[in-house]
């Protein structure tokens, strides 16, 4: 939802517009640099405040030792939203280079669309912010080592949001792949599936954009295209490639994320991913079907994703069209299938006994906004750390840049390139629009 407008009703109306966000920004404070203490307040900044930044805002201010001190968006609508939701106790910015540079700013929580999540991330931390940013982290592998670059050149308590790592499934599934009952797993598959074929986000025409709306600064450092109400409500920035690219980079942190974690998974040797769009008869740009294969030391990761079929892997039930996930194990014993909230043993024959069930080894989360919370009191990182993700989302990009050339690509991790094919490694570093420039 964007300020109670669905998506439904966007569709039937063409009524409202998404979020926004401001420029850059480089300042420092010497508040932020050195750690809060544990009675103070954490002062935070949002940065993006349409559906997500909103909830995020609420999600975060109910917790005791937190305060919002200013929040930025490039679409006035939704800034004065904001600002009235806080009762004037806020400063408002239109640009995220000025809320930067606010002194007593602790953290910054981005909640953009993505195409502006790495540039937001990398001023941030060298403006002396602890940072919380919405997934997808990044795009491109070049923004995925800019990123961990800058946490760790400049000390900062980074978190992404994939929330659902924090909560009570994820763990045990996690602690049961550890444990080797499952035996050595050799493959993993990860699947969504949704139904929104053939007619998606439907067809909608160009249009000048709302009054307040710094539509250029919206784009920063996409390329730059007319304006269309159907880019922007409700969060349908996630079906123009400029933006997100694919249900990959929209779902994948929060679903092959349990993989990566499990089995301690680094960047990936080789990745092939292929798809297109057959189904969907709109203006989307992303594919409707897709799948891409990950090579690792001794085993392969599999992702699958259809948008015209929402049929479950391991799952049923629920209504007829919706949106489903499953991700399988599958060792020598046995394979294990998870989603969000449960997980299912599957024996292969008699060699996989349930009741030899491992006991719960793990540190449980107090909660993935909480959890960041504490760490910019503390100075660890979060289990869900830039650091972290680093692994995971260098997957999904690649995945990206082999579906954008046709073939297979090969990654030097240590080096940072695509081996022995110059044209898809010159797809692992963006081409931002005049005059954003990734700094590296």
């Amino acid at each position: 939802m964007s300020n109670g407008i669905t998506r439904r009703e966007f569709l039937k109306t063409g009524a409202t517009v998404g979020a926004g966000i401001g420029l850059m920004a480089a300042a420092s404070s010497a508040r932020a640099q050195n750690s809060v203490s544990p009675n103070e307040k954490i002062v935070l900044g949002i940065i993006g405040v349409a559906g997500r930044g909103t909830a995020l805002m609420d999600w975060f201010r109910r917790h005791p030792d937190v305060e919002i001190g200013a929040v930025c968006d490039v679409y006035k609508r939704h800034l004065d939203a904001a600002l009235q939701r806080l009762g004037g106790k806020a400063k408002g910015y239109s640009d995220f280079r000025k809320l930067l540079e606010q002194k007593d700013i602790d953290a910054v929580i981005i909640a953009t669309p993505p195409h502006w999540h790495p540039l937001i991330f990398i001023y941030a931390c060298q403006a002396g912010k602890d940072v919380y940013c919405e997934k997808p982290m990044c795009l491109y592998p070049a923004e995925a080592r800019a990123m961990v670059k800058a946490a760790r050149e400049n000390n900062r308590v980074t978190q992404i949001g994939t929330q659902i790592h924090a909560e009570e499934n994820y763990h045990r599934v996690v602690e049961i792949v550890r444990s080797g009952i499952l035996g050595k797993i050799t493959a993993v598959r990860n699947v969504f599936t949704l139904n929104e074929a053939p007619k998606g986000i439907g067809r909608h025409p160009d249009s000048d954009p709302p009054e307040g709306l710094d539509w250029d600064m919206w784009l920063g450092p996409a390329p730059k295209v007319p304006f269309n109400m159907a880019r922007f409500v409700a969060g349908q920035h996630r079906y123009f490639k400029d933006y997100v690219g694919s249900w990959l980079h929209e779902m994948g942190p929060h679903i092959v994320d349990l993989p990566v974690w499990a089995l301690e998974l680094g960047p990936p040797k080789a990745v092939f991913a292929t798809g297109g769009k057959w189904a969907m008869d709109d203006m989307s740009e992303i594919p409707d079907t897709m799948e891409a294969v990950f090579e690792y030391p001794d085993m392969l990761m599999t992702w699958h994703h259809m948008c015209a079929n929402s049929y479950e892997v391991e799952f049923k039930g629920g209504p007829p069209f919706g949106r489903r996930i499953c991700v399988l194990f599958h060792g020598l014993n046995g394979s294990l299938a998870a989603d969000y909230g449960q997980y299912r043993l599957i024996p292969e024959g008699d060699r996989l006994k349930e009741d030899n069930l491992p006991p719960k080894t793990l540190p449980r989360s107090p909660g993935h906004e909480r959890e960041f919370l504490d760490c910019i009191k503390s100075r660890k990182q979060p289990s869900c750390s830039v650091f972290y993700h680093y692994n995971v989302h260098i997957a999904l990009n690649l995945a990206h840049i082999s579906m954008k050339v046709g073939r297979k690509v090969l990654w030097d991790d240590k080096a940072g390139r695509i081996i022995n094919d110059e044209e898809a490694n010159r797809l692992v570093t963006p081409r931002y629009r005049a005059p954003w420039k990734l700094p590296v």
